[in-house]
């Protein structure tokens, strides 16, 4: 059990928790990061196969895992890096699912993260001032710029300098050439569509399973400050909530629950960072406030649990033909689909043509890069392909994070998730699948259903359950990029933390996760997830030292 003092308590060690916690070793910082869930050995979490797929239809048959199939990830990794629902409750309205993804181990979901790192764009920080967007940003681009370039030199990430106005250039090493079907297929669509088609951002393979990915908090990040000898681990710990001082204008400690035997302890530490993860950040904000708790935190704004927001998606799988003139013409492990190993098609924002929406989407794609055996597809001579929009959604009031007046096995109050699509949203998938259907068409592509792409009996009858190639999109938390619901702002009254991070009427306490967006925007939101970390806990240095 940890004894002495820590100067920072970082809740959470995945992508933002491992920023947090390297920000601060480098300061000379010393720093305790909780996490609720196990610390793995890597063989552990990678596992091996056939044990997964047992895992898999083990927790299919028995319930444990419910939603956690619907997501593409959880039949590449092993199930264990899916926390399952029955040990991990929510609850939600019985006509407004949600679908909760969590990763409750050290390293969180940046162990399962698809690994594409794109920036938000001036325009995306710009556009909150409009009208129709009751949550403005108060920082800019500007503000992140060098925090972005710094994690992705950081972090060695690939890409393409493509020098577009909705998606600005990074640091990259290099780029992860596409395959020739997507080559050809891309030539086309320029040709015909005068779209931009980019090389995707962010990592490639991890080839060496001996070693933590890049792409994950202990692979990088976290790695780093654990080496710098400032930062110790306390896992299997669920921070219940905050305690405050007397006159709650700071928070003294944290209230942690040990997942082996319930026991309950207080940890005091002069700075609190919470990296949690969006809806678990939320859930000890709430019960740490003075209506779940006497003496709790204050706010004024009475915004908190409110505007959550996720990306809205839609998901077309399509085929090509073969041309026998391409060296590629036969399936090769090399062209693995990863964050960096696929393309993009970066839409941008108010680009719509047809349905008029607000807000902006990009569509992510990949040709060849998950190729099954020729025996075992249905079309003959083709390549398969997919393309997957996903779209800004707007900050809405109705949409919600509360605690039930259910508990978990610790009598801990678990979240209630309360978010459904609104009109916009539909609007705007109308627009994404026009726009993805026009690029199969002018790529030479054909749409197939996904439950067609093996000729097999068992594999179509699982697809035709899954939510992703339903005629209406996933609902909410689907596509595991939840933010909002503690929204950064220049005033307290309207906002729960400010432009630095810190709550307002708390100010050693930071919310640097997703929590903190004030809009979702529309690109994967994790490198900007980082770089607001990173920006926050330089300035909370500054202030502790000064």
């Amino acid at each position: 059990m940890i004894d002495k003092p820590y100067e920072v308590i970082v809740i959470g060690s995945g992508a933002t928790g491992g920023m947090a916690a390297l920000t601060m070793a480098k300061a000379g910082v010393r720093v305790l990061v909780i996490e609720r869930g196990p610390e793995l050995e890597i063989n552990q979490a990678n596992g091996t196969e056939p044990c997964n797929i047992i895992r898999r239809l083990i927790g299919v048959s028995t319930g444990n895992y419910q939603t956690q199939p619907q997501h593409p990830g959880f039949w590449k990794s092993n199930p264990l890096l899916y926390a399952n629902k029955k040990s991990n409750p929510y609850t939600h309205p019985t006509k407004a699912p949600f679908i909760w993804t969590q990763g409750n181990q050290v390293g969180g979901r940046s162990l399962t993260w698809g690994g594409i790192t794109l920036r938000l764009a001036k325009e995306d920080f710009e556009a909150s001032k409009d009208k129709e967007y009751n949550l403005e940003w108060p920082i800019t681009y500007k503000d992140l710029e060098c925090h972005y370039s710094d994690i992705e030199r950081f972090l060695e990430v690939y890409g393409n300098k493509d020098d577009l106005n909705q998606l600005p250039n990074g640091e990259y090493i290099g780029n992860i050439p596409f395959t020739e079907s997507e080559a050809r297929f891309a030539s086309n669509v320029k040709e015909k569509l005068r779209l931009p088609f980019i090389h995707s951002r962010g990592f490639g393979a991890n080839k060496d399973k001996a070693k933590w990915p890049k792409y994950s908090s202990l692979g990088s990040t976290l790695k780093e400050a654990k080496r710098l000898g400032k930062v110790e681990l306390l896992s299997n710990h669920i921070v219940e909530k905050l305690v405050l001082d007397k006159d709650r204008k700071s928070a003294k400690s944290v209230i942690i629950v040990n997942q082996k035997n319930g026991e309950r302890r207080e940890l005091e530490s002069k700075i609190i960072i919470l990296c949690s993860s969006t809806i678990q950040t939320l859930r000890i904000l709430l019960s740490s406030e003075e209506r779940n708790n006497s003496n709790g935190l204050i706010d004024p704004s009475n915004s908190l649990g409110k505007n959550i927001m996720d990306h809205i998606s839609t998901c077309r799988f399509f085929t090509v033909p073969i041309d026998k003139n391409l060296s590629n013409c036969s399936s090769k492990n090399n062209n693995l689909l990863t964050g960096a190993g696929s393309f993009f098609i970066p839409i941008g924002r108010n680009r719509s043509t047809k349905d008029k929406f607000i807000g902006g989407y990009g569509i992510w794609g990949g040709i060849d890069r998950f190729e099954p055996p020729d025996v075992l597809k249905k079309y003959k001579d083709t390549k398969t392909g997919f393309l997957i929009g996903h779209g800004e959604v707007l900050p809405n009031k109705k949409n919600t994070v509360s605690l039930s007046k259910s508990t978990d096995q610790y009598d801990i109050p678990i979240p209630h998730i309360s978010m459904v699509w609104r009109e916009n949203e539909k609007r705007m998938v109308t627009e994404m699948n026009r726009m993805i259907e026009l690029i199969i068409d002018s790529g030479n592509g054909n749409i197939i259903p996904a439950n067609e792409i093996l000729n097999i009996p068992f594999t179509k009858q699982i697809l035709s359950k899954s939510v992703a190639i339903k005629k209406d999109p996933p609902p909410p938390g689907y596509y595991i990029h939840e933010v909002g619901g503690a929204p950064m702002g220049k005033e307290k009254e309207k906002s729960v933390v400010d432009n630095w991070n810190r709550i307002w009427e708390c100010s050693n306490v930071l919310v640097v996760d997703g929590a903190c967006w004030p809009t979702s925007s529309w690109q994967s939101p994790t490198l900007t997830m980082m770089a607001i970390t990173k920006r926050a806990c330089e300035k909370a240095i500054i202030d502790f030292k000064g």
